[in-house]
C-alpha cells in the first residue's frame, strides 16, 4: 500500500476559466482573452446541468429539463430536446459518433434507453435509432451506471436494487440485440466497465460493498468475485494500456486496481471520493475532508452542496501529486481536446491544461528531483539524448554535492550520448581514480572506448595495483567479449611492467610481434621466443626469424639452426611440442637466412650442408656461400691433414656441377684464397685453355705446358705456337720441350716453316741442330707435294684440251644420232623419239614418263645438276668476306689459289639460250657455257 503522504504536489497543469469566444473564428478553449472591453466573459453552461460525458470533438451535457448540449472546440453551444422530463445518464462513444442516453419521459419510474447517430438528422436533430425502456425485471428501478462497448456489441446498464442488464448485439437496433439480466445483488451499482483483452471481453461491476467481473464474450458468463467493498457513484474507472487496463475503484480508504482475475496495487488516498476519472496516466480524485457516509451519494447530495472539494491529479507510475487544487461543488471531469474540463454547480467549466515535458523537467530540475525527473522522463516516452541531458545534470548535481560514487553512476547513464572527456575531466584527481576506472570500464564494456581510454583504463589498474580487475580485464574468453583495442593494452601493460599480462593479450589476440618484443628485449627468455616461433604458420615464423633471427642465433645458436633448418625444409607448425604432421610442409628461402649466421661460421657451416644434402636444389647463395666459408676455412687451416680434407671438399663442392651458370663467382673466390686446383679446375671448365697455359708458364711447369698442348691442342692449336714461343723466350736448355712442340707443329701443319725459324732466332742457346730434323722434313713434304701439284696440272689440262675439242666439234661438226636402243627402256628406238647432243636417245613415252623438264637429259641430270650447284655455291660464297679474311689468316695464298680456282674471281654467266644463239663473250666464258651443252635437247 502505499501512502499519498509521502508523494510530492508539483503543479504540473495550469488552471483557467473557460471564456466565451470572441467570434466565430473557431478559438481554443481555455485561450486568454484581449485586454481591455473587448474581452470576452466566462462561458457559462445552462442550469441544471446533471450529468455529462465527452468525445468525438465535444463535451456533452444533460440537464433536468430533458435536454442534451454539445460544446465542440469552438465553444458554439448546441442542444437539442432528447427527453420530455430530465437526462440521467449519458455515454459518448470514442470511436463512433454514437451516443447513448438513459432518460424520463414521464413522471415516476419509467427510465428509457435512447440511441442517438449523431452524424444522421431528423428535423435538425441528431437521429434517434433506437428507444427501449431500462427495466431489470417486472419491476422498474432507477438507472444508476451505464457503459457502452466500442464495437457497439454491448451494452451494460446498472440499477439501484443491484441488478445489471447486458445487451448483446447490435445496440443501434432493437431486433439484432437481446437484453437479459447479467447480475442481481442486493447493493446498489455504481460503476461499469468494459474491457477487452485480445478476443475476450470482461465486464467490472462494482457495488457499494463488492467489485466483482463477467466474461461476456462466452457463455454462462462465468463470474469471478475480486473484492468485497465498494465505491460510491462515479468513483470507478478504467485505466489505460500504461496501467494494463486495470480496473479503478475509489474507496474512501484507499484506491484499488484490479485485474479481470485479481485484485492488484492499492493506494492510500484519504478522504471521502465524489469522482474518479483517468486521463492519460494520471488518475483524478475529486474528495472532501470531512467523512461522510457513502448513503449520502444517494439520499442527500442537495445539502452538501457548498462543501469545497480537492481535485488532486496523481502520477500511479512517478508516485507524485501532479496538481491539487480546490473546486465549490464540482459536477464532472471531463477530458477532451488534450486538457481536463472541470463543470462545477455555477455553470462554470475549469480548464487544466498539462504542461509540456520540458518545463515540467525543468520544474523538478530546480528542486533537485533528479531521480523524478529520470522517472518522469520515461514515463514520457523522452527520447534518449534527453534522458542523457537529464543524466548528466544529475550527475552534475551529485559531483558538486561530493557524492562521486553516484555522480559517476550517473555519468555511466550518458555513455554513447555524452562526450566521454567531460566525465574524465571531473575524475583525473588521483583520490578519484576508482571512479574514474568504473566509467571507462563500463565504456570499454559497451565497445565504444578508444584508445586514449584503454590506456587511460589500464593505467588505472596499474596506478591502483589492482591485479584481479586487471586480469578479469583482459583475461575474456572469446574475441567477442573484448572491449578495447588490444595493442593499445599491450603497449600500456608493457610500459607499466606487467610483462605477463601483456604476453597473455599478445599470445591469445595472435600479435606476435609485440609477444615476441616483450619475450626478446624486456624478459630476455630466447628459449621460449624461438619455442613460439616454431608455433606460428609458415608466413609469420618466417617473417619472425628474419627479424629476430640474430639475437636469438647470437644467445641460442643450435636451437636457432635447427629451427631454420626446418622452416626452410619442411615446416610443419609445432603443437605442444609435437609437429603438426598433417598440415601440408612448407619451406622458405633458405638464401634470404644467411645473414642470420654472420657471427656463426661454426652454424653456418652445418646450415648450409643440410641444405646442400637434403635440398638439392636449394638456391645458388647456398653453393656460393658454402663454397666461400668452405675456402676460407682450407685457407686458415694449419694442420696438413685437416687441410687436405678441406681440399678435397672444396674440390668436391666443384665438381659437384652447381657453379656453371656462375662460374666468374666461383673463379674469383678461388683466385681470392689461392686454391690454385679449384682455379685450374674452372679454367678447364671455362674452356679457358689460354689461362690455364699461362698459369704453367708463370710457374714454369714445362711438362704442365706440353700436357696442357697434347689435352687441349686439338681444341685450340694455337697453344702449340705459344708453348714454342714460351720455350724460344727462355734462356735454359729447353731443347728436349721444343723438339716436342715442333713435331706436333710439323704433324698438324700448323705453322709455315719460315715463322718456326723467325721464333726460334730468338733464342740465344737454340741451335741449328734443334730445328734441322724439321727442317729437313718440312723441305721433303714440300717437294713431294710440288711433284703432287704438277702431276695433277698436266692432268687437268689434258682434260681441258679434250673437252675443247668436244665443244668444237658440236659446234663446227654435225652430229649424227646413231642410237637404236632407247636409254632408258633398252627396247629399240620407234618414232617418234627424243635424241640429246650428249648421245642418249629416248622414246617419246619413256621420255615423258622419267623427265623432269623438256630441256633436260635424263640421264645425264643428275650430274648435271651436281654442276650447277656447284657453281651456285660458288656464286653464294662471293661476299662471304669475313670467312675470306679468317681463312687468309692462316695461309694466305692456298686460300687465294682456291677461291680462284673456284671461279669466285670471274663473272659467271648461266646460258639457258638455244644452240643456234652468238656467243659474245670471254674465252673463260665459253669454256662455262660449251660445259653445260650436254644438257640441252637436240631437235
Amino acid at each position: 500500500m502505499a501512502a499519498y503522504l509521502q508523494w510530492r504536489r508539483f503543479v504540473f497543469f495550469d488552471k483557467e476559466l473557460v471564456k466565451e469566444p470572441l467570434s466565430n473564428d473557431g478559438a481554443a478553449p481555455g485561450a486568454t482573452p484581449a485586454s481591455g472591453s473587448a474581452a470576452s466573459k466566462f462561458l457559462c453552461l445552462p442550469p441544471g446541468i446533471t450529468v455529462c460525458d465527452s468525445g468525438r470533438g465535444s463535451l456533452v451535457f444533460g440537464d433536468m429539463e430533458g435536454q442534451i448540449w454539445f460544446l465542440p472546440r469552438s465553444l458554439q453551444l448546441t442542444g437539442f430536446q432528447a427527453y420530455k422530463l430530465r437526462v440521467t445518464h449519458l455515454y459518448q462513444l470514442k470511436q463512433h459518433n454514437i451516443l447513448a442516453s438513459v432518460g424520463e419521459d414521464e413522471e415516476g419510474i419509467n427510465p428509457l434507453v435512447k440511441i442517438w447517430n449523431l452524424e444522421k438528422r431528423d428535423g435538425g436533430n441528431p437521429l434517434c435509432t433506437r428507444i427501449f425502456p431500462a427495466i431489470p425485471g417486472t419491476e422498474p428501478t432507477v438507472v444508476s451506471c451505464l457503459t457502452v462497448h466500442e464495437n457497439l456489441n454491448f451494452m451494460a446498464i446498472g440499477f439501484t436494487d443491484g441488478s445489471v442488464t447486458l445487451n448483446k448485439g447490435d445496440i443501434t437496433r432493437d431486433r439484432h440485440s437481446k437484453t437479459q439480466i447479467l447480475h442481481k445483488g442486493n447493493y446498489p451499482v455504481t460503476g461499469l466497465a468494459f474491457r477487452q483483452a485480445g478476443k475476450t471481453t470482461h465486464l467490472f461491476v462494482v457495488t457499494t460493498e463488492n467489485v466483482q467481473s463477467y466474461i461476456v464474450s462466452g457463455k454462462d458468463y462465468p463470474r469471478v468475485e475480486l473484492d468485497t467493498h465498494g465505491c460510491g457513484l462515479r468513483c470507478s474507472a478504467l485505466s489505460d494500456p500504461s496501467q494494463d487496463l486495470q480496473f479503478i475503484v475509489a474507496g474512501d480508504e484507499c484506491v484499488y486496481l484490479y485485474q479481470p482475475d485479481e485484485r492488484g496495487p492499492c493506494f492510500a488516498f484519504e478522504g471521502h471520493k465524489l469522482i474518479a476519472h483517468w486521463f492519460r496516466g494520471y488518475l483524478i480524485i475529486v474528495s472532501r475532508d470531512r467523512k461522510v457516509s457513502p448513503k449520502s451519494e444517494f439520499t442527500s447530495r442537495d445539502s452538501q452542496s457548498s462543501d469545497k472539494q480537492i481535485l488532486n491529479i496523481y502520477d500511479l507510475c512517478n508516485k507524485f501529486i501532479a496538481y491539487s487544487t480546490v473546486f465549490e461543488d464540482v459536477v464532472d471531469v471531463l477530458a477532451e481536446w488534450g486538457s481536463l474540463y472541470v463543470l462545477t454547480r455555477d455553470g462554470r467549466v475549469h480548464a487544466l491544461q498539462e504542461k509540456d515535458t520540458q518545463t515540467k523537467l525543468e520544474m523538478l530540475f530546480k528542486k533537485n528531483l533528479f531521480e523524478m525527473a529520470i522517472n518522469l522522463a520515461k514515463s514520457q516516452h523522452l527520447d534518449s539524448d534527453g534522458l542523457a541531458q537529464i543524466f548528466m545534470q544529475y550527475g552534475d548535481h551529485l559531483y558538486s554535492k561530493g557524492n562521486h560514487d553516484g555522480a559517476v553512476q550517473q555519468y555511466i547513464r550518458t555513455i554513447g550520448k555524452l562526450e566521454p572527456s567531460y566525465v574524465i575531466r571531473k575524475f583525473l584527481d588521483a583520490q578519484r581514480i576508482h571512479n574514474l576506472t568504473a566509467y571507462l570500464q563500463t565504456l570499454h564494456r559497451q565497445s565504444l572506448a578508444n584508445a586514449d581510454h584503454t590506456t587511460l583504463l589500464l593505467n588505472c589498474y596499474t596506478k591502483l595495483k589492482d591485479s584481479s580487475k586487471l586480469e578479469e580485464f583482459i583475461k575474456k574468453k572469446s574475441e567477442s567479449e573484448v572491449h578495447f583495442d588490444v595493442e593499445t593494452a599491450i603497449k600500456v601493460l608493457r610500459q607499466a611492467g606487467y610483462y605477463s599480462h601483456a604476453l597473455y593479450l599478445a599470445e591469445n589476440h595472435a600479435h606476435h610481434e609485440w609477444y615476441l618484443k616483450i619475450q626478446l628485449e624486456d624478459i630476455k627468455n630466447y628459449q621460449e621466443a624461438l619455442r613460439y616461433i616454431g608455433k606460428l604458420p609458415f608466413e609469420q615464423a618466417e617473417s619472425n626469424m628474419k627479424r629476430y633471427g640474430k639475437i636469438l642465433m647470437h644467445h641460442i645458436p643450435e636451437q636457432t639452426t635447427q629451427l631454420l633448418k626446418g622452416l626452410c625444409t619442411d615446416y610443419r607448425p609445432s603443437l605442444e611440442g609435437r609437429s603438426d604432421r598433417e598440415a601440408p610442409g612448407c619451406r622458405a628461402n633458405s638464401e634470404e637466412f644467411i645473414p642470420i649466421f654472420a657471427n656463426n661460421p661454426r652454424e653456418l657451416k652445418a646450415f648450409l650442408e643440410h641444405m646442400s644434402e637434403v635440398q638439392p636444389d636449394s638456391p645458388q647463395g647456398i653453393y656460393d656461400t658454402l663454397l666461400e666459408l668452405r675456402l676460407q676455412n682450407w685457407a686458415h687451416e694449419k694442420d696438413p691433414q685437416v687441410k687436405e680434407k678441406l681440399h678435397a671438399e672444396a674440390i668436391s663442392l666443384l665438381k659437384s656441377g652447381r657453379f656453371c651458370d656462375v662460374f666468374d663467382k666461383a673463379l674469383v673466390l678461388c683466385q681470392m684464397h689461392d686454391f690454385q686446383d679449384g682455379v685450374l679446375y674452372l679454367y678447364e671448365q671455362g674452356k679457358l685453355f689460354q689461362q690455364i697455359m699461362h698459369y704453367h708458364m708463370q710457374h714454369e711447369q714445362y711438362r704442365q705446358v706440353i700436357s696442357v698442348c697434347e689435352r687441349h691442342g686439338e681444341q685450340d692449336p694455337s697453344l702449340w705456337e705459344q708453348a714454342l714461343s714460351y720455350f724460344a723466350r727462355k734462356e735454359e736448355d729447353c731443347k728436349e720441350y721444343v723438339a716436342a712442340v715442333l713435331k706436333h707443329i710439323e704433324n698438324k701443319n700448323l705453322m709455315p716453316p719460315l715463322l718456326v725459324v723467325q721464333t726460334l732466332a730468338h733464342n740465344s742457346t737454340a741451335t741449328l741442330s734443334v730445328i734441322r730434323d724439321y727442317l729437313v722434313q718440312k723441305l721433303q713434304k714440300q717437294s713431294q707435294q710440288i711433284a703432287q701439284d704438277e702431276l695433277r696440272v698436266r692432268r687437268y689440262r689434258e682434260e681441258t684440251t679434250r673437252i675443247r675439242q668436244e665443244i668444237q666439234e658440236l659446234k663446227a661438226s654435225p652430229k649424227i644420232f646413231q642410237k637404236t636402243k632407247c636409254s632408258i627402256c633398252n627396247s629399240a628406238l620407234e618414232l617418234p623419239s627424243v635424241h640429246f647432243l650428249c648421245g642418249h636417245s629416248f622414246h617419246q613415252h619413256c621420255f615423258e614418263s622419267y623427265s623432269e623438264s623438256d630441256a633436260d637429259c635424263p640421264t645425264c641430270l643428275p650430274e648435271n645438276r651436281k654442276v650447277m650447284d656447284m657453281i651456285r655455291a660458288q656464286e653464294q660464297k662471293r661476299d662471304l668476306h669475313d670467312q675470306f679474311q679468317h681463312q687468309c689468316s692462316n695461309d694466305s695464298f692456298s686460300v687465294i689459289a682456291d677461291y680462284f680456282g673456284r671461279g669466285v674471281f670471274n663473272k659467271l654467266t648461266l646460258l639457258t639460250d638455244p644452240p643456234t644463239a652468238r656467243l659474245t663473250s670471254s674465252l673463260e666464258a665459253g669454256l662455262q657455257r660449251d660445259l653445260l651443252m650436254h644438257s640441252r635437247r637436240g631437235t
